[in-house]
């Protein structure tokens, strides 16, 4: 099959994260054969594209300005720091924390156009104060550059009060958050370290 429309299909599913050309070339076969769902799938990124956007707050995906998280009086004031919205979510289905979050978007690397500015450290700083914050949880992978930007966040908060403890070892080095099983996290939580 040659069609410009057609390879146009499969870079853009390309771009994904874990999609390679030949999945990529699944999925846009998928879609051209059923009409249907092609266009409900259009629909759906339609509204995705112009009604989700990040919390004001915690930098979490939503649909208002304050994500649910930060406007529920339930949750306590403590913030688990995370690299991504997928690795909240990871940490919310366990069920093991109470408390809020602040998502990075990214990890500290000055050399990619990562810096404090663009993790949001002044946004973490003004929502500690907001919230009384007593503990932050640094949730990061066990990477290199997890482990760099952990530090570089225990030194920036050092002067604000807050104790800074990281998930215990229970995430092997080079683990991701978001892929970790119940089990594992809930280890990491409760032995939790401080930084």
């Amino acid at each position: 099959m040659s069609s410009d429309l057609f390879d146009r299909l499969v870079e853009q599913l390309q771009r994904l994260p874990g999609i390679g050309r030949k999945t990529a070339m699944r999925l846009a076969f998928s879609i051209v054969d059923d009409r249907d769902m092609a266009r409900d799938f259009s629909e759906v990124l339609e509204l995705v594209w112009r009604n989700l956007g990040e919390c004001s707050i915690c930098r979490n995906i939503t649909e208002k300005e304050i994500c649910e998280v930060c406007s529920s009086p339930s949750r306590n004031d403590s913030i688990c720091v995370v690299h991504n919205p997928a690795d909240m979510r990871a940490i919310e289905d366990a069920a093991l924390y109470r408390g809020k979050y602040f998502v990075l978007h990214g990890f500290l690397a000055p050399l990619d156009g990562m810096g404090p500015e663009e993790l949001g450290i002044d946004k973490l700083r003004s929502m500690i104060e907001r919230f009384g914050t007593d503990e932050v949880i640094l949730a990061l992978d066990s990477t290199a550059d997890g482990e760099a930007t952990s530090s570089y966040l225990a030194r920036t908060l050092s002067d604000t009060g807050v104790e800074v403890t990281r998930l215990a070892r229970g995430l092997p080095p080079g683990a991701s958050v978001e892929f970790a099983d119940s089990l594992t996290l809930s280890q990491a939580f409760q032995g939790r370290q401080r930084v």
